[in-house]
């Protein structure tokens, strides 16, 4: 093929032919679609040998630089008196080679696009149909013998009555329309049905086809249309080529969406241009005048359809990011679907290829399946980043675009409000399960007690008694002896009894409160386990009512860090401090030296954990003057 076109030019020159000639014996194009059609359809079959529409493409470019290089080698004979038989053979190879081209390999390629097979088994019989009537074109392209150039002879293979099936000529016309509509139709079922990168494999051909449109249509339907209109159908060869082996090139979504929008006003222009000359030419008879209305209507005509039509082809690519509210809209109509259809809202709504919500260095939620450039997003709730928004970038994309960012800003907001929600509302499931876990294991324990102890106690209570009133009469000293281990046994009934409650909630609280029932426990906490003495001080003033649980856990924890500090540290004195202003902080300190990072045990956790079931917050650890235990509790307003 290369070397057809190379001969192509070379023969052209020896003949003689300038710019014009070759422009006018359609060597230019026929080489130059050679050229590409060739070259793309060699990358085609390097890349990807399976699929056959790089094959397609090579007979293609074949067919082409065979009729480039045919039709000056033709002129070359006829002006050297070659035998005439030689002549005849070149015109009809010149002749022959091209037609298959636009016949059969380009619109099966078309069918075939971009995976090389058909789009289900359906389909078979267009392509069997393609390939059994593409002769018909090429029989109507070469069966009146017409030479490609002056003073050639007719060609060969000829049909004496050409002229008489004009019907049949007219058939095969509606058939290449036909070919071509079935392969746009399977483009676009592709299309609906594609993954993201097929849909960029289609907008490549898409972008060539609006473009290699814009200019064939006028060589097609005005007079005098240059012939080098034609050179824009070889950026089909290239966009397919790109398409299936390099889709990733550049962001093809903003140049057809630019291609789109210019094309289609082209077409507007194109349009209104012809309608108002055919109207004014009866009106002004000037033709300066007339060209001068029709220009100024033209541009009163397209001046409004330009950002319609930009806006119409920018949300078929690129969704809704130009009307952030819309977006916005779909969003928080999936709030109440959960995180899931959100992030797919995000993603259909501004045609990202990927969109991931992660939490916890988890994936919570996504859409589409992640490309190579993804670009983080951070979700900010009351100044906390809640979680991130995993954003795949666009094909040829280095970047998230700015109009993206403010769109994705806008929509970050109820987005990590519905996340910082569900977090809640799953600490509030666990909170849950845990105050349920830890009701049904006091009950257990409360059975335990009451079934292993009291209860044996107390049948053992009754036996004695009625053993004591049998024998009162008959044997008096056995009675009190009876009697006498009766009171034992009750006296430890009853202290099994007060430890129940005790473990249920303290005594002193209901007897000194709770002020005095800490001060009574700093008291019995006064030495450490080496002897020494610590001197607690306890300070609580103003404090309202405060709720029973809110009261135990004060209770248990101050409890716990005292008993910490007396075990633990080398403390000489300790302040337990009660403030409450709209919380209930309960603090406790020592001046004991410091010996590293606290390591947490089970007294730790334990205080953690009723910090937790009423809703507070909890710290501990070393600080410059000593230990400090602090837990925090939020008040219900009065």
């Amino acid at each position: 093929m290369v070397a057809e076109v190379v001969g192509a030019v070379v023969l052209a020159a020896v003949v003689g032919w300038g710019w014009q000639n070759a422009v006018d014996a359609f060597v230019v194009t026929n080489g130059l679609m050679g050229l590409t059609f060739g070259l793309c359809g060699a990358a085609i079959a390097w890349h990807r040998p399976r699929n056959p529409i790089g094959w397609l493409f090579i007979a293609d470019g074949i067919g082409h630089a065979t009729t480039a290089v045919a039709t000056p080698l033709g002129q070359l004979l006829s002006d050297a008196d070659a035998p005439m038989a030689a002549q005849r053979l070149l015109v009809t190879l010149s002749m022959w080679a091209w037609p298959w081209s636009i016949g059969l390999f380009l619109p099966l390629a078309l069918l075939l696009f971009p995976t090389g097979r058909l789009l289900s088994p359906r389909w078979r019989w267009a392509a069997i149909g393609i390939i059994a009537t593409s002769p018909l074109f090429v029989l109507e392209m070469t069966g009146a013998g017409d030479a490609p150039g002056q003073g050639l002879p007719r060609g060969y293979l000829t049909i004496s009555t050409y002229d008489d099936l004009a019907p049949l000529w007219t058939l095969t016309e509606l058939r290449n329309i036909v070919a071509f509509l079935l392969a746009i139709t399977c483009l676009a079922i592709r299309y609906r049905r594609a993954d993201e990168m097929g849909r960029r494999q289609l907008l490549w051909l898409l972008l060539a086809s609006v473009v290699a449109i814009l200019f064939i249509t006028p060589w097609s339907f005005l007079a005098g249309t240059p012939i080098l209109v034609l050179l824009a159908i070889p950026l089909i060869p290239i966009a397919v080529a790109v398409a299936i082996v390099r889709y990733q090139l550049l962001d093809i979504r903003l140049v057809v969406s630019r291609a789109l929008t210019w094309g289609l006003l082209s077409l507007v222009a194109i349009g209104a241009y012809a309608a108002l000359a055919a109207i004014l030419g009866s009106l002004i008879s000037s033709r300066v005048g007339r060209s001068a209305a029709i220009t100024v209507l033209v541009a009163l005509i397209i001046a409004p359809i330009l950002p319609r039509l930009q806006q119409l082809v920018d949300r078929a690519l690129y969704g809704d990011r130009r009307d952030p509210a819309r977006v916005a809209s779909q969003v928080g109509e999936q709030l109440s679907a959960g995180l899931p259809g959100v992030v797919a809202a995000i993603r259909s709504a501004l045609r990202f290829p990927y969109v991931g919500l992660i939490v916890d260095n988890r994936i919570v939620a996504e859409s589409g399946a992640p490309p190579p450039s993804v670009v983080p997003l951070e979700l900010e709730y009351g100044g906390t980043a809640v979680g991130a928004l995993h954003v795949g970038l666009r094909s040829g994309e280095s970047a998230l675009a700015s109009a993206d960012r403010s769109v994705l800003g806008l929509v970050a907001v109820p987005l990590a409000v519905a996340v910082h929600a569900t977090r809640l509302s799953a600490e509030l499931q666990s909170s849950r399960e845990k105050l349920v876990s830890a009701r049904e294991e006091e009950r257990r324990r409360l059975r335990r007690d009451l079934h292993d102890g009291l209860g044996p106690t107390l049948t053992g209570v009754a036996f004695t008694a009625d053993a004591a009133a049998n024998l009162v009469s008959t044997d008096a000293a056995k009675a009190r002896d009876l009697l006498a281990m009766l009171r034992t046994v009750t006296r430890t009934a009853i202290a099994d009894v007060r430890r129940l409650v005790d473990d249920l909630r303290p005594p002193a609280l209901d007897e000194l409160g709770l002020v005095g029932a800490l001060k009574q426990r700093a008291d019995q906490l006064s030495f450490r386990a080496d002897g020494a003495s610590v001197r607690v001080e306890v300070s609580a003033e103003g404090l309202p009512p405060l709720p029973a649980a809110l009261e135990v856990a004060a209770y248990r924890i101050a409890t716990e860090a005292l008993t910490n500090i007396v075990r633990h540290s080398r403390a000489t004195s300790a302040v337990l401090a009660l403030r409450c202003g709209d919380d209930l902080e309960i603090e406790v300190t020592d001046d004991g030296p410091p010996n590293g990072e606290w390591r947490p045990g089970v007294g730790l956790h334990a205080m953690r954990e009723r910090a937790a079931e009423l809703g507070g917050h909890f710290e501990a650890g070393p600080s410059p003057t000593g230990g400090i235990v602090r837990a925090t509790f939020p008040l219900e307003p009065g």
